[in-house]
């Protein structure tokens, strides 16, 4: 077999079914035996960034190694925000570079770029392959490194001379030998013991969870446990959908724009009960105020996250659904107290609110809002990141697990429109809404091809306020209103005397969204007042395939609560 053949047989024995990408000198032999495959399928991106994100969506919202193959030079470093991206989200991911040949390497050849070099920080491992026996254990390795313990994005990066090469004697690997990397999935049982005593000792307990719990698949098990405990639940935006948003116990998102009741719920607990989180800043505001009164129990399969924030007093290493099951055994049953008629409390007094005017534009939160109306109840919600990105993960009602996809760790603009292809051809019977902005959405905005071409249900809306919105709403609180580079209407900017209004700041929009969809023969639409937004909602669920909706939204609203960055988290700004 030649290498090319190994590398395609390898995704077939490692049950790969979709594969995103972009083709290029370096893999033409790849492409070459993916001419005539019939049981894989490949997804033609249109710019090596687009596929990354594809196949983060598709794995996110299937539990699935997304795959990519792409070139070398260019095509390889068009995939580092994508693959930066799923490693700090906990994303598996194989992406498969082509190399210049092994003898060119070092050279400074045409399109070499080096791959390991590049991807050390942002991968959880990657690979040169330098000989064609070496290539079956690779494959083998790469798709065990990504979905094992925490997962992440691995390269693998092949020399083009390696895929034309010839194996004498393959035969693909039927296990992985890493002696320098065994992840611990069953959690040490005395400190599972430990944990029920601390929950059976506590007054004012809080479960705290994250991505993690999804990952593992235990969010059957963390519903258990807070219902047999009665203890509330606050939820990191990677953790939404883990635990039913309309349930009793559940007060919402907690950290820069979390809830009053999930941030005060975090400074009042005598005892924190972190699962599958790693206490980033965005959630945990000053750390020296941060749950300074709790005793902190961390539960995750990573060693290296535990007290790494947050001195944890009891750690467990182990994969979260296997130590809840095993917590499960031991918990006793909690009533409630006055701790849950306080947090509710705070829930009822402090809910998430905004003003339904529609004099200035349509409200941006309402078309979220009324999406929980409208949508199918095990719809998949994509964002990009901003503002709306804000804003969907306040209002919108999750239930279920995977439902949820946006780039938390690393923020990253132009991820939701590719990532919500990569879920549709995931989820095929599944609705999926992209939640963007109008400056996210340009940065793939090409990927509309993609969509076209494979007839995805993906329904695409644009909160279009002709800002950089969440950049602008820091200058707006903390620079004085100089709102420098991030007025999207004119080409100059926003002069200092502008004050967003129609009279200062003519209206200009670019592009025309709903022309541009339409180029790509995809159905565009463009509303402007409140009563037209949940007709064109209900018009765009009623049939399948792709669909964008621009809603010309107040262009200076702010999104609330919010943690000012450096402060605790009961210093928020609640707004008006």
């Amino acid at each position: 077999m030649k290498g090319a053949e190994v590398v395609i047989d390898s995704l077939r024995k490692e049950g790969v079914k979709v594969i995103f990408g972009y083709p290029g000198g370096a893999v033409i032999p790849i492409f070459d035996e993916l001419y005539e495959v019939e049981d894989i399928r490949f997804v033609l991106a249109r710019h090596e960034q687009g596929a990354v994100h594809a196949a983060d969506g598709y794995a996110r919202s299937t539990g699935k190694v997304g795959v990519c193959i792409v070139t070398s030079g260019p095509g390889a470093t068009n995939t580092i925000t994508g693959i930066a991206t799923a490693k700090m989200d906990s994303v598996p991911l194989v992406v498969i570079s082509g190399q210049v040949k092994r003898e060119l390497i070092g050279s400074d050849a045409f399109q070499e770029t080096d791959m390991v070099g590049l991807t050390r920080p942002i991968t959880k491992h990657n690979y040169l392959v330098q000989r064609i026996e070496e290539l079956p254990v690779i494959m083998k390795e790469a798709f065990y490194i990504a979905r094992s313990g925490r997962p992440g994005p691995v390269s693998v990066d092949i020399p083009v001379d390696i895929t034309l090469s010839d194996i004498k004697e393959y035969e693909y690997p039927s296990e992985v030998n890493l002696p320098g990397y065994k992840p611990v999935y069953e959690g040490n049982v005395k400190q599972i013991r430990k944990v029920a005593e601390e929950i059976k000792k506590a007054e004012r307990p809080l479960l705290y969870i994250g991505g993690g719990v999804i990952i593992s698949g235990g969010c059957k098990e963390i519903r258990e446990l807070a219902k047999i405990a009665n203890i509330p639940v606050v939820s990191t935006l990677m953790g939404l959908g883990c635990f039913d948003s309309t349930h009793e116990l559940f007060l919402g998102m907690p950290g820069m724009h979390g809830t009053y009741a999930a941030n005060h719920a975090l400074i009042e607990c005598d005892l924190l009960i972190a699962v599958g989180v790693r206490f980033d800043d965005r959630v945990t505001g000053n750390l020296k105020a941060f749950a300074k009164d709790a005793k902190i129990i961390h539960i995750d399969i990573d060693p290296a996250e535990i007290s790494k924030n947050v001195k944890a007093h009891v750690p467990v290493v182990g994969d979260a659904k296997r130590v809840l099951s095993k917590l499960l055994e031991y918990v006793e049953p909690r009533r409630k107290n006055w701790w849950n008629d306080t947090v509710s409390s705070w829930k009822k007094r402090y809910p998430l609110s905004y003003d339904h005017k529609d004099a200035d534009g349509i409200p941006p939160q309402y078309v979220i809002d009324l999406l929980n109306e409208v949508a199918p109840e095990d719809s998949i919600i994509v964002t990009d990141v901003g503002q709306h990105q804000m804003w969907a993960a306040q209002l919108y009602r999750y239930r279920y697990p995977r439902t949820l996809l946006t780039s938390g760790g690393l923020g990253t603009m132009g991820y939701g429109f590719p990532a919500a292809i990569g879920a549709a051809i995931g989820n095929p019977d599944k609705t999926v809404i992209v939640i963007s902005g109008d400056g996210s959405i340009q940065m793939n905005i090409q990927e509309f091809a993609t969509a076209h071409l494979n007839d995805v249900n993906v329904k695409v809306l644009i909160m279009n306020n002709a800002y950089l919105g969440m950049v602008r709403q820091w200058q707006d609180l903390f620079w004085n209103k100089r709102y420098a580079a991030t007025c999207l209407k004119r080409r100059d900017g926003c002069p200092p005397k502008c004050d967003g209004s129609e009279v200062s700041c003519p209206e200009y929009y670019c592009p025309d969204f709903v022309k541009l969809a339409e180029s790509y023969f995809i159905k565009g639409y463009r509303v402007r007042k409140t009563e037209e937004v949940k007709p064109i909602l209900e018009k765009i669920m009623s049939y399948k395939g792709p669909a964008v909706v621009e809603f010309v939204v107040r262009r200076e609203e702010n999104v609330f609560p919010m943690v000012p960055a450096g402060k605790s988290l009961d210093e928020m700004l609640l707004g008006s």
